[in-house]
This record gives structure tokens, C-alpha cells and sequence, in this order.
């Protein structure tokens, strides 16, 4: 339960408002679905006008840098280049990369291509080649705050079956952005991910999903997308999370590298398709803030 403050003490948020003038109104709401047993976020979860400005500005960073490296992306590249190029753009914008060094990943960015789901290590041995599909993650730190966001490119030749992927893969993630809402629930995001996903004769990864971020890399919460609709954490103004639904052809189980601890790949060898986007829940509806 949220503690409770006098009308006139400051706000929690730190906006320097008056407690009545500011989230006061937004708080007796959120205690009202507590007191029905759902889940809600911490306050500390939800970000303030600094907060969000400061991943705005994170979040424009990381755009750009999704943008340069399209170019880069073709048959014949090493996925080591493309590593080495997003760390020199980054650094010469002003940032950080956030993967690197983050738990002991060694790399600027994460490249997963076909059955790699996520997390794939940019290494000089491994070339791209004509038919792939490759899913490019970039996660940005500048100026204390985090962003991230990640495309998928199609190499060459690539089958109408994996081109399919992709392209529904998008979708998922776009319809779950739709059902982000305040006052909604992210079980209604997974929900409208699964759905398409299976519609389409795929499936959802279960044990990977979208997290919180902001000043933290990765925080709460923890997004599912294969989750019920209206069930899961409460939508509130001023959560940011990512929406990143893993998809893949064959079945959702999965499987980790047990030599690297870190990349993740089909446990049928099926390809796997992946967008993300970080998005803002506010007032209204919801603010992407990386595409």
C-alpha cells in the first residue's frame, strides 16, 4: 500500500508540488484497485517530468544510432563490425553503450540472427549472409538515463516463410503497444501479442520478456507475453517499459548457450523474430519514445 501524505507536504515525485496539486488524485485511484487485490506499481516506478525528459533525450540517441547502422547491415559484414561501429557512434554522441559490461557481456550491442532469439554475441567469425534474418538491440545510457529499442533487417534473398516472421513479429509488438492504456493491465499486452502470434501459426517465448527502464537498466516490471488480458501489473501514468515480444516459428521452447551464458536460441533451430520499442504510459494513452 501506498504511504500516505498530507494534502499540503511536498510531493513524493520530487516535482516540488504541493501533494494535492500533484499525485495526490492519481494516488487515491491507485489505492482504490489495490484495495480490490491487484497489483500496482511502486512509486518508485513511476517517473516524473525530469525522469522522463531525460529518457526522452536517451531515447532520441538510440534512435539515431538504429538508424546510422542500417546502412552497415549487408551480406558479407562481420557481426564484430557492426559492434564496433555502434561503439564508436555512441561514444562520439555523447553515450554510453548499456550492454557493455553489463553482468559480463562484453559487446556494444546484441546481434541475434535466425534461430538466436536474443542476446547474440558480436563475434568477427560470423558474417551475414544472403536469406538471414537479423535482429539488431541497441541499449543506450546518456546522461544517467537508459533507452532501448530493437529492428530486425532482412538479408538478401530472404524466404517469403522468414519474411513472414518478421513482419508479424512487428505487428505483435505494435498491437501490444496499443493496448498499453492507463488504467489497463500489461496481462492486456501479452494477451494481444499471443494472440496474433498464434493466429499466424507461431509462438511466444515465455521466459523472456520487456522490463522497466529509466535510471536503472532493466527494473520492474517484468512484461510477459503470455499473459490474460486484465490480469498483471496496473497501468499508471508515468511507468516505462519495453515492448519486446520474442516470436517464433516453431515451438516457444528455448534453449541457452551453456559455453557463452548469454545467447539464447530456438530449441528446434527454428528462427526467431524480434521488435522492441520503450513506451510511456501517460495520462491519455501512451508516448513511444524508441522505434
Amino acid at each position: 500500500m501506498l504511504n500516505k501524505l498530507s494534502r499540503n507536504e511536498a510531493c513524493w515525485c520530487g516535482s516540488g508540488q504541493k501533494y494535492k496539486k500533484c499525485h495526490a488524485i492519481l494516488d487515491e485511484r491507485i489505492i482504490s484497485y489495490a484495495a480490490k487485490g491487484y497489483e500496482i506499481p511502486e512509486r518508485s516506478l513511476l517517473k516524473n517530468p525530469k525522469q522522463i525528459e531525460g529518457i526522452r533525450e536517451s531515447s532520441k540517441l538510440n534512435i539515431v544510432l538504429l538508424d546510422y547502422i542500417e546502412d552497415f547491415v549487408v551480406e558479407g559484414v562481420t557481426t564484430e563490425e557492426l559492434d564496433r561501429l555502434i561503439y564508436n557512434k555512441t561514444k562520439e554522441l555523447g553515450g554510453i553503450p548499456a550492454t557493455l559490461n553489463y553482468k559480463g557481456f562484453q559487446k556494444s550491442v546484441c546481434i541475434s540472427i535466425n534461430e538466436v532469439v536474443c542476446h547474440g554475441i558480436p563475434s568477427s567469425r560470423v558474417r551475414l549472409q544472403n536469406g538471414d534474418i537479423v535482429n539488431i538491440d541497441i541499449s543506450t545510457l546518456y546522461r544517467g538515463y537508459y533507452s532501448d529499442s530493437s529492428r530486425m533487417f532482412c538479408i538478401g534473398g530472404v524466404s517469403d516463410e522468414k519474411r513472414k516472421l518478421v513482419e508479424v513479429a512487428k505487428e505483435c509488438t505494435e498491437l501490444g503497444i496499443r493496448q498499453v492504456k492507463p488504467w489497463g493491465f500489461l496481462g492486456d499486452v501479452g494477451q494481444a501479442v499471443n494472440d496474433h502470434a498464434k493466429k499466424n501459426g507461431y509462438s511466444v517465448v515465455k521466459e523472456i520478456g520487456g522490463h522497466g527502464i529509466g535510471e536503472k537498466f532493466q527494473e520492474d516490471p517484468w512484461v510477459s507475453y503470455v499473459s490474460k488480458r486484465g490480469t498483471g501489473m496496473l497501468l499508471v501514468p508515468g511507468l516505462v517499459f519495453t515492448v519486446e515480444p520474442m516470436i517464433n516459428m516453431g515451438k516457444a521452447n528455448i534453449v541457452l548457450d551453456q559455453k557463452d551464458g548469454w545467447t539464447v536460441y530456438t530449441a528446434d533451430g527454428k528462427p526467431s523474430a524480434q521488435w522492441e520499442k520503450t513506451v510511456l504510459v501517460t495520462d491519455t494513452g501512451c508516448e513511444v519514445l524508441t522505434y
